[in-house]
């Protein structure tokens, strides 16, 4: 039998939870965890998304979906708008402090990317960073 270290499914699946927990301990003081920061970038880059775009863009449940987008309510950083091309429909919104608040937590996030890789030099990070791209890509969506 293979030790855990030989399987790269089981390295990636503990480096995404080490990861993880980094991030959330540096959001820790915002009362909001990872799930919200990757909601808020993902709105950074495609504004008025619809809730069931969230859903399915990020890989969430939607009903998770709908708890995340009211924390971010309630902070001021996202709002709910009616979309224009459907008026039944709601699209979601950064605001002027989500877009702060990220401003203000990529350099938490730089740290906690260096401290993971830190044992990889600085052509080793740009590598990982593309073969992990092509991987989400393809099997993401």
């Amino acid at each position: 039998m293979r030790g855990l270290h030989a399987d790269t499914g089981y390295l990636l699946y503990r480096l995404g939870l080490r990861s993880g927990q980094l991030f959330n301990v540096s959001l820790q003081e915002s009362g909001l965890r990872l799930r919200h920061y990757a909601l808020l970038r993902f709105l950074a880059t495609s504004p008025g998304a619809l809730q069931r775009e969230l859903s399915a863009s990020l890989g969430y449940d939607p009903s998770a979906i709908v708890g995340l987008v009211d924390d971010l309510e309630k902070l001021g950083f996202a709002e709910r708008r009616p979309s224009p091309d459907d008026r039944r429909s709601r699209i979601i919104v950064l605001t002027k402090d989500g877009r702060a608040f990220l401003r203000d937590t990529d350099e938490a996030g730089q740290r906690v990317t260096n401290e993971l890789l830190e044992p990889l030099d600085a052509d080793e990070r740009a590598a990982l960073h593309v073969l992990l791209q092509k991987v989400v890509e393809a099997g993401l969506g």
